[in-house]
């Protein structure tokens, strides 16, 4: 099992960004995909028309949102915390993602660096 961490700046104040990775009707403008999603503690959710599926643990309105993914069976849960900081540019988004298979390890950084933040930066900067 690895641990990624890495921080991304957005260019929107952390309340856009919360909406961004919260709202269903924002995360399909971004991620043109079916998406399934609740603020609600303990309820599923589903992103990329599936790809990414998991439960949802924490939700602090614009400040954090942390979450379970799935992968199959595991001795530990794979954990997703993003931590929503204020910045003279916009938002320091804090990524933590602990837990991630070794096998997955590579597909993931790159799904986060290229298709999750990625996506979403390039949204909110064409705006």
């Amino acid at each position: 099992m690895r641990d990624f961490k890495k921080y991304y700046t957005i260019a929107v104040t952390p309340d856009m960004v919360y909406k961004g990775l919260t709202n269903p009707a924002v995360i399909r403008l971004w991620t043109g995909a079916d998406v399934e999603m609740s603020e609600e503690p303990g309820s599923e959710f589903s992103l990329w028309n599936g790809d990414i599926c998991g439960r949802n643990l924490e939700f602090i309105p614009d400040k954090k949102i942390v979450q379970e993914w799935y992968f199959g069976e595991q001795d530990q849960p794979s954990v997703v915390t993003i931590l929503l900081h204020e910045h003279k540019q916009g938002t320091s988004v804090e990524l933590r993602h602990i837990n991630i298979p070794e096998e997955d390890y590579e597909d993931i950084v790159s799904g986060w660096n290229e298709q999750y933040f990625g996506v979403l930066v390039d949204f909110y900067e064409e705006g």
